[in-house]
């Protein structure tokens, strides 16, 4: 017997058994769409909640390290860091403070930050941001929204006036360095100019690694001189706890599994044991053992695969409704990534039919003809 004449058979057995066959390809189906969805869910997770750090990963701060006394950087050390960063990011120290901002529509606190390179850290969202900040000041959104000026009005910290140059974009990416509330002016208007902290902006998350290393590796190589906070160590932590939590989901999803493979297991037992005298008929006009292991397993597989392919489509159903009712993008959810656990997800429905089906296929073509016609 061939594998066409025995899926033919075994499509011609389970159409005389339909309620009982779709029972058991029902529990294939539950299983499919549980590890699919479950997986891909976490997935989606993970993707969403690394994309909205942004650039986060690309960022190294170094500051002074106030646990050994240490209280301001000095320019031997930012040298010491532009050095390290040549061709794998821009520095951009930063002189930081807090002051009072007033203006004709009132007064609010806001962060100061002092660079005369603020591009590189921060966009406008009205106004242009120029390449050197020299005089005037850039303005957080949130800054401006409360005291209603724009770009051309004028602020006011500590008793010196400022023009506003441009009012910057509301931050994209979780960072430490946020404009939202804050004012940048030139280093110069501060009363001390020595940075508080270096700023490295890597061209990538590896960059950004190696560029924490080496500086470590030369301000820390006597004393504890400086902090270094690597901020990729933030995504690969959350990273981590994703990786987790999608294994777990998965292994849960997969005692469903378990369960339909029980289900397909007591199925075909059944299924064997009523169709003696069949097999026994079979056997008698001369199928082969392995022809009817061969009809068995392939009925087991017809419906791991029927029921891989219904789970699938409901998979499917199920994460473009999490798209519609979630503010996921749809770039997330139909991300590459979220394939593997689509495909596991039917392997292992389809493997586990096959594996259900393997014991009561053996004991149906291992049984003797005369025994099972008397039954």
């Amino acid at each position: 017997m061939s594998w066409l004449a025995a899926t033919r058979m075994a499509w011609e057995n389970l159409r005389r058994n339909r309620l009982r066959s779709v029972l058991a390809a029902l529990g294939i189906v539950i299983g499919v769409l549980a590890i699919a969805t479950l997986g891909v869910f976490g997935n989606v997770l993970q993707l969403a909640a690394t994309d909205s750090f942004g650039g986060i990963g690309n960022q190294v701060i170094v500051s002074p390290n106030a646990d050994a006394g240490v209280e301001q950087l000095q320019q031997r050390d930012v040298m010491t860091v532009r050095r390290v960063a040549d061709g794998r990011g821009e520095v951009v120290p930063l002189v930081t403070g807090g002051a009072v901002v007033t203006a004709s529509g009132g007064s609010t606190f806001a962060q100061l930050y002092g660079t005369d390179e603020p591009g590189v850290l921060f966009e406008a969202r009205n106004g242009t941001i120029p390449p050197q900040l020299r005089q005037g000041a850039l303005v957080g959104p949130q800054v401006a929204d409360r005291l209603g000026v724009g770009v051309g009005g004028a602020i006011e910290i500590e008793g010196n006036r400022y023009r506003v140059v441009a009012v910057m974009r509301e931050a994209q990416d979780i960072s430490p360095v946020t404009p939202d509330s804050a004012v940048v002016l030139p280093p110069g208007e501060f009363a001390d100019e020595t940075p508080s902290q270096v700023v490295v902006q890597a061209n990538s998350r590896e960059d950004a690694q190696v560029v924490a290393s080496e500086v470590r590796a030369r301000l820390n190589a006597r004393d504890q001189r400086v902090s270094v906070f690597e901020l990729s160590s933030v995504i690969d932590r959350i990273q981590e706890f994703f990786g987790l939590l999608n294994a777990f989901l998965i292994a849960l999803a997969a005692v469903s599994l378990v369960v339909a493979g029980v289900a397909i297991f007591n199925v075909m037992l059944m299924s064997t044991t009523e169709r003696r005298g069949e097999i026994g008929v079979l056997r008698a006009v001369g199928v082969q053992k392995r022809d009817v292991l061969r009809m068995l397993v392939v009925e087991a597989g017809l419906l791991g695969v029927a029921g891989g392919v219904a789970g699938l489509l409901l998979s499917v159903v199920a994460v473009l409704g999490l798209y519609y009712v979630t503010p996921i993008e749809l770039a997330t959810v139909t991300d590459p990534s979220n394939l593997p656990f689509v495909v596991l997800a039917f392997g292992f429905g389809v493997v586990v039919a096959l594996v259900s089906g393997l014991y009561p296929a053996w004991k149906a073509a291992t049984l003797h003809p005369v025994e099972a016609l008397r039954s």
